[in-house]
């Protein structure tokens, strides 16, 4: 057992075990990535909401670069999801994401939508780095 900051770390039955083999983040990542391109092509697709809905009345140019701008931050975050910053933006477009329920009320509820898949996205990875952690992975131990 290890202590870090007044916390003690139970490892699994085997210990701690090594660096796993195949880093297992990598994979999350990736699904992070595609998570972020497919919320992109969902907003991009909300233009064609504000355009239609009550003949054309939402769209003003302010709600169509605002949409545009978000949706295409979602795109471009989806290519750097292995930065150190990028949980922190991808935090940040979820708000600016729920903040487009000003421009249309279909842009909010579709970014409570991906907010809910990112905050389990998020779960998984608290979850897997602890199970790094305390030697759990199968292939820690290989």
């Amino acid at each position: 057992m290890s202590k870090r900051k007044n916390e003690t770390i139970e490892y699994g039955p085997l210990g701690p075990g090594h660096a796993p083999e195949k880093d297992p983040m990598k994979g999350l990542r990736g699904v992070m990535a595609g998570t972020m391109m497919m919320e992109a092509i969902s907003f991009y697709l909300v233009l064609t909401v504000i355009l239609r809905v009550d003949g054309g009345a939402y769209w003003t140019t302010f709600n169509w670069v605002y949409v545009t701008a978000v949706a295409t931050v979602m795109l471009l975050l989806s290519f750097v999801q292995g930065k150190k910053w990028a949980i922190p933006a991808d935090i940040g477009i979820q708000v600016s994401a729920l903040l487009g329920v000003f421009v249309h009320v279909s842009m909010g509820i579709m970014a409570i939508i991906f907010i809910a898949v990112w905050w389990y996205l998020l779960y998984l990875r608290r979850n897997l780095i602890e199970r790094m952690k305390r030697g759990l992975l199968t292939t820690q131990h290989m």
